[in-house]
């Protein structure tokens, strides 16, 4: 019997899936068995053919061995991802002529004969062949020729012998119709790769692979990520921050807004990230466009995830806003992409914020918002796992990142999704209130971790020249919390804007029987600031 010479058992070979040579660490062990299990439809077929042919690239000679599918299946398969499997010998160990009545049995129990001529057969097969990879598909036949776990454990671990002999690489398939609990296969194979599916009450399935064993080599642990593309298989391992660092210049960046710079005290810093939060169509997003645009005129690269406004409409408005997206598009710096929760894993986003970040060399990363990317998670309690993660790598490569998440609510007591303010560094509150019978806006920064901030809260502006930010508001308190009361003192009344302020001819002091006094004219006061009343 031929056999091949020994192999470094330091060295390792590629699976022919990126993603998952990532997680192990460059690859798997040759000459070792090693158990693919899932259940059906989770991917295992593609990842074992993608296998065979990366041996193929690598010269390697590559045998499939099949008990449950037919050759025009695997073909079928191959052709959906634009493969061929040309010198990939293709078997079936099931043919129609079993079912002949040459192929009854009368004395002996037919699974003591079937299981023993599967075996055979695979044996010649690669005797005949002399593969260096394999892939047998799958084990669950075999575990019903063999009726008891007893005879089943036997049989897969002569094949082990026998393939450790012949030097082969294998790869043994298993659609979990085990009992469960039964981990025979894993105790037998060098390493144990699980795929699994699931279903979503709304939105496309999600797929996540986890390596349960892998003998003598370290890998990532934990779930992963994956999709099925034309193509192959597309893994998105796991983000794990610690393993990602990177120099970068710790100096302050403007915002483009001289006033917005002195509420941040500095501006904004590389490394850092900033949440927006406020009501609904206060002006989040157009505050961090603002700043964005800021980036791009530097000549930095941003990444836009666009999750709640449709593109078009962005772009319209940022256009009338006098803050025109569409230069920095042409020019390469900008990047805008249309996310939809419900078809996106959160593995695939992370790896494609890690791939703007380490591919493209983007300096800006811009979420819009995070309301929708929790609806991406299956719970709270992941966001933060993920988002931790997330703005943490983020940190280290230097990156500025806006986060946009919308509150519940127009005025008074606003509610969020999820609290995720202790995980920002700086923290940008935008409110409506009401002054001079008219809904204004207004900015803060509540926390920064990286410079003094100013204190104040500022009104500020958005109309056809953008984003205009004005003076600290003197005259209110109670702002940020929906209930803005007026004080009247001179001081503020002479702070109030010419346009709206009345002349002091105008001005009169009603005193009512109870209650504070009222300032009227063009403005009227009572307990909470309410409407112009003459």
């Amino acid at each position: 019997m031929q056999v091949r010479t020994g192999v470094d058992p330091q060295l390792k070979i590629t699976t022919g899936t990126r993603g998952l040579d990532e997680i192990l660490r460059g690859g798997i062990t040759p000459q070792r068995l090693y158990l693919v299990e899932g259940s059906p439809g989770s991917g295992k077929t593609t990842l074992a053919l993608r296998f065979l042919m990366q041996g193929r690239e690598d010269g390697h000679r590559g045998l499939y061995i099949t008990l449950s599918e037919t050759v025009n299946e695997l073909t079928a398969v191959a052709s959906s991802h634009g493969w061929t499997l040309d010198q990939i010998e293709l078997f079936e160990m099931v043919s129609e002529d079993e079912f002949g009545a040459d192929h009854e049995q009368s004395l002996l129990h037919p699974s003591e004969v079937e299981l023993g001529e599967t075996v055979r057969g695979i044996i010649e097969l690669v005797e005949k062949i002399d593969p260096a990879c394999v892939v047998l598909d799958s084990l669950s036949e075999l575990r019903l020729l063999a009726q008891n776990p007893l005879r089943y454990r036997r049989q897969i671990l002569a094949l082990k012998h026998y393939f450790a002999r012949r030097k082969c690489t294998v790869l043994m398939l298993d659609d979990r119709t085990a009992e469960p609990g039964d981990l025979q296969l894993h105790s037998i194979a060098h390493g144990v790769i699980s795929l699994e599916q699931l279903a979503n009450d709304f939105g496309s399935e999600r797929r996540r692979l986890r390596v349960i064993k892998m003998r003598g080599l370290k890998y990532h642990g934990g779930y992963h990520d994956f999709t099925i593309e034309r193509g192959g298989i597309c893994v998105y391992p796991r983000l794990v921050a610690a393993n990602h660092h990177r120099s970068f210049s710790s100096e302050p960046v403007t915002t483009g807004l001289n006033e917005l710079d002195l509420l941040l005290g500095d501006g904004l810093f590389p490394g850092t990230n900033t949440l927006l939060a406020g009501p609904a169509g206060v002006g989040k997003t157009t505050t961090a466009v603002r700043c964005m645009i800021a980036a791009l005129k530097r000549g930095q690269k941003a990444a836009y995830f666009l999750f709640d406004e449709r593109l078009s409409t962005l772009m319209i408005r940022s256009k009338a806003l006098d803050m025109d997206l569409q230069p920095f598009i042409d020019d390469g710096l900008l990047d805008i992409r249309q996310i939809d929760p419900a078809e996106l894993s959160p593995g695939e986003f992370a790896s494609a914020v890690r791939s703007a970040v380490e591919d493209d060399d983007v300096s800006v990363v811009m979420i819009d918002s995070l309301n929708a990317y929790l609806h991406a998670m299956p719970s709270d309690n992941f966001l933060l796992l993920q988002m931790h993660e997330l703005l943490s790598y983020l940190g280290q490569q230097g990156v500025v990142t806006l986060m946009i998440l919308g509150q519940h609510g127009v005025t008074g007591d606003l509610k969020s999704d999820i609290d995720i303010s202790y995980l920002a560094d700086t923290v940008m509150m935008l409110r409506f209130f009401e002054a001079a019978g008219e809904v204004r806006k207004s900015i803060a920064v509540i926390k920064t971790r990286t410079s003094d901030h100013e204190r104040s809260i500022r009104e500020f502006v958005i109309d056809r020249n953008g984003l205009t930010i004005g003076a600290p508001i003197n005259s209110f308190s109670g702002i940020l919390s929906g209930s803005p009361v007026y004080t009247p003192t001179k001081a503020n009344l002479l702070s109030l804007d010419p346009e709206v302020r009345p002349r002091r001819s105008e001005r009169r002091i009603i005193r009512p029987p109870f209650g504070r006094q009222r300032i009227c004219g063009n403005i009227y006061v009572g307990r909470h600031f309410g409407a112009a009343r003459a």
